[in-house]
């Protein structure tokens, strides 16, 4: 499950991504209600955890507007405002849940997993590209039917490219995703995880999923040569 945590507070953001991921979620953290809004409406996030005060747009106009976009997965709310017209106006915005500052974690874990629970009926689980399927719910990964086995890292990165399927992701998106922002951009990891990928998806097939773009980075396509 993937969670997007849009928190402009240094200290709060980091806090929440990090017990989130030690409680073994996939978690991008942004900074700012426009970028929050942008990577929200663009990316396959199952849910967002999103401050109320933020620079730029606030948390009320940024969850407004994604939901007059069609985005339908659950808001959890972070708001300093404990009175109850404020959790009422929040609520009727479109928050499916929200948390008071200052908060225990253990209350924002234990909401995220509550919403967490939901059925998710809109998307399917499982990602497509050609013969290939990736099951998003159980990390399991098919090419015609047989069953390839991945490292986590393999895994994030093939789900990542699968998400925007004939879209060519660069090398820094795709190492901020799967390594985190704070990750040495001139690594070659990414290169070295993807020819990894190309010997246990491709190698035994004629039709190759994974491309190289020169000087931009790579794309998962049916038919790519």
């Amino acid at each position: 499950m993937r969670i997007l945590v849009i928190e402009d507070d240094p200290t709060v953001g980091q806090y929440v991504k990090r017990g989130l991921e030690e409680n073994r979620w996939s978690v991008d953290l942004a900074v700012d209600g426009e970028e929050g809004e942008r990577r929200a409406a663009s990316d396959s996030y199952d849910l967002i955890v999103l401050d109320m005060r933020l620079p730029g747009k606030s948390g009320i106009d940024v969850l407004q507007s994604l939901r007059a976009k069609g985005f339908e997965r659950p808001v959890l709310v972070l708001t300093a405002q404990d009175a109850v017209d404020a959790k009422v106006a929040t609520l009727r915005a479109g928050a499916d849940d929200y948390v008071t500052k200052p908060f225990a974690f253990e209350e924002l874990l234990a909401r995220v997993e509550a919403l967490a629970r939901r059925p998710r009926a809109l998307a399917s689980p499982v990602l497509h590209v050609g013969d290939l399927e990736i099951d998003q719910a159980t990390h399991l990964v098919r090419r015609a039917g047989e069953l390839i086995e991945l490292t986590p890292k393999e895994y994030t990165v093939l789900e990542y490219l699968a998400r925007h399927a004939g879209r060519v992701m660069s090398r820094t998106l795709i190492t901020e995703y799967a390594w985190g922002y704070h990750f040495d951009p001139g690594t070659n990891i990414v290169d070295v995880v993807i020819n990894h990928l190309r010997k246990k998806v491709d190698a035994r097939h004629s039709r190759k999923l994974i491309s190289t773009v020169r000087g931009v980075g790579y794309v998962l396509k049916d038919g790519a040569a």
